[in-house]
């Protein structure tokens, strides 16, 4: 059975690959909330911000560098830990953002 003109066993194929399209995307969106959380931290809770943000320069310099090395996976993998940093400084309450299309709101 189709969908959308694509077969079944295309979808399958696509489930364990990792497009450049995609990984594009992941950076551009983290890139965004990193910006968005550098300008909404919470009054008194910078030091935690700025360890947040550390953590999350660290995995996209780790993300480049990945890409840069053909290695997709980790570029991947990178790119969801740094995002993963900032959804959690959203979640305890250390950047005051409300966009629910670069965070994890509560």
């Amino acid at each position: 059975m189709e969908k959308n003109g694509e077969s079944s066993k295309n979808r399958e194929d696509k489930k364990d690959k990792i497009s450049v399209e995609q990984i594009e995307k992941y950076f551009n969106l983290t890139s965004k909330a990193l910006s968005k959380a550098k300008e909404n931290i919470i009054k008194g809770k910078e030091q935690y911000a700025k360890e947040i943000i550390e953590m999350v320069e660290n995995y996209l310099s780790d993300a480049k560098h990945f890409q840069e090395n053909k290695d997709f996976v980790n570029t991947f993998a990178a790119l969801n830990y740094a995002h993963g940093w900032l959804d959690s400084g959203v979640r305890l309450d250390i950047f005051d953002v409300k966009d629910n299309s670069l965070f994890t709101i509560k």
